[in-house]
């Protein structure tokens, strides 16, 4: 008889509470994943939000862009934030490319300090590649609303790119990480 119990017992708990394992759950529900493309039509019952995502139709369209956020030391802080986030595994703490998800790709990620990012590359550019992503870089228009991108641009060029005083690897990502990179090594 106990066994009997047990067993009903054992069916009726989850029956009640609705717990099935094939029960739909907040993971598997129609949402935009992370580094998924655009959706043509919305999950029901979501409320679309105008003006988050990029007006751009793709990377070469931003080479003439500029940059429209100024880089006041909040921009600058929060692109060094989303940097730290989002670029830092592959292009590394000194932007150099040398990140430990980067080390492990064929082709190493760009090097943001290098003189041809510094002098040949617009801030549309810059935008256009966090925005669209390159050949092994993803694209981040759906994890990033364009003035983030433009904080990462600004962190690039104000922090990254400026000569730093540091000596040693160690004392440059203490640099980076602490944002106090100064401008021209003074």
């Amino acid at each position: 008889m106990k066994k009997l119990l047990l067993i009903v017992c054992m069916l009726a708990i989850p029956t009640v509470v609705v717990a099935w394992p094939w029960s739909r759950d907040l993971m598997n529900q129609p949402s935009i994943k992370p580094q998924e493309g655009p959706l043509n039509t919305y999950p029901k019952d979501s409320v679309p939000v105008k003006g988050l995502w990029t007006k751009v139709v793709d990377r070469d369209a931003t080479e003439g862009m500029k940059n429209p956020v100024a880089p006041t030391k909040k921009s600058i802080a929060m692109g060094r934030a989303l940097f730290l986030t989002y670029c830092l595994p592959c292009h590394g703490t000194s932007g150099k490319g040398d990140g430990l998800v980067g080390k492990v790709f064929e082709m190493q990620p760009a090097d943001l300090t290098s003189d041809y990012v510094k002098n040949d590359l617009s801030d549309g550019w810059l935008w256009g590649t966090i925005t669209f992503g390159s050949y092994i870089m993803p694209r981040y228009d759906y994890d990033m609303t364009p003035s983030e991108r433009w904080d990462v641009v600004n962190f690039v060029r104000n922090v990254l790119e400026k000569r730093m005083t540091a000596k040693s690897k160690e004392e440059r990502a203490s640099q980076v990480l602490s944002g106090s990179a100064k401008k021209g090594g003074e």
